[in-house]
């Protein structure tokens, strides 16, 4: 995992907490939780990839 990525990570939380607080001041709640969702799914599918290598790594190490 690079530095880049962690740096992407917490931009987009920044991004997102922003974006949240002004979409619940507007009165549009339901926005608000669906930009927090897109924001997850973006970082989960960044994140994804290396959680599979995790998991066949530790398949590996205990050779199940």
């Amino acid at each position: 995992m690079n530095i880049g990525l962690i740096f992407k990570i917490a931009a987009v939380g920044i991004l997102v907490s922003i974006l949240s607080q002004v979409l619940k001041h507007s009165g549009r709640e339901e926005q608000a939780f669906l930009a927090s969702l897109a924001g997850l799914i973006l970082v989960l599918s960044w994140i994804l990839p290396y959680i599979y290598d995790l998991f066949l790594s530790i398949r590996q190490l205990f050779a199940l």
